[in-house]
């Protein structure tokens, strides 16, 4: 099981919390009709404050697997609820009477969505809102990078039981939410992030879409492992005049009624 680490997290927050913002943004509007919302995978809170000053006057709970994500969501909001669940085993466990329910880059983590997607929407009332966002960068560079050090003769002994991410296509998401909601529309974001250094993205992944391999090795490992992603990222991504670098970074989004 992977374990989180929130100050690596947040080194980025900015970054990690503008898909949050954009994503409220496109939920129903504030008008006394939304009361109970709740934030899967709401890490330390920051996507959870976004519902917050979204919905004021809403009662809104943050779910969490990590310990550490809701330690550190306690402290930071304690205007919020926050509880420690595994929405991989545990969501039959929460209410089913929430009208907005809400996750920003968590559900990748999640396997089985034909039936996790489902269950989250069973967590809404009738006319509810599930809005989710999760990364979609297979094609990128530092996804291509990790996989093929993951999967190098190297490593392959060692990682090859690691998975990064469950996510489906575009069209799958398509046909859940047609068989299972009255209403959807589904999106795609490539935010172009400024990062100052190729040692930024190592850090970025380090809280993220290193963490799992990471963890599966021994210091010596560790090393090598990041040796060779870094010296591959310096390759793939040039660095600007100034000497940051662009980051790309695509997100898809989808929104639905139940």
């Amino acid at each position: 099981m992977v374990t989180w680490d929130s100050e690596q997290y947040l080194r980025f927050k900015r970054e990690r919390t503008q898909p949050a913002r954009d994503l409220a943004m496109q939920l129903p509007p504030d008008d006394g009709n939304v009361r109970r919302v709740l934030d899967i995978g709401c890490g330390p809170g920051n996507s959870t404050v976004v519902l917050r000053e979204r919905y004021p006057h809403a009662e809104i709970l943050g779910v969490d697997s990590s310990p550490d994500m809701i330690e550190v969501a306690r402290k930071t909001y304690p205007d919020v609820d926050f509880q420690l669940c595994d929405v991989s085993t545990q969501l039959n466990d929460l209410p089913t009477d929430f009208d907005v329910v809400f996750s920003n880059a968590c559900i990748q983590w999640v396997p089985d969505h034909p039936h996790l997607i489902p269950g989250l929407l069973a967590r809404l009332k009738i006319g509810g809102a599930l809005a989710v966002q999760t990364p979609m960068n297979y094609e990128e560079p530092i996804h291509r990078i990790i996989g093929g050090i993951v999967y190098s003769p190297e490593f392959a002994d060692e990682l090859s039981q690691q998975r990064e991410f469950y996510n489906l296509t575009p069209p799958e998401y398509w046909e859940l939410l047609h068989a299972h909601t009255s209403a959807f529309r589904i999106w795609k974001t490539t935010y172009m992030h400024t990062l100052p250094s190729h040692e930024a993205i190592m850090d970025w992944y380090r809280g993220t879409g290193m963490r799992p391999y990471l963890q599966a090795l021994d210091d010596a490992g560790r090393r090598e492992f990041e040796a060779e992603v870094f010296a591959r990222v310096c390759e793939e991504y040039p660095t600007q005049s100034d000497g940051s670098i662009i980051f790309p970074f695509p997100r898809f989004f989808f929104l639905a009624t139940r």
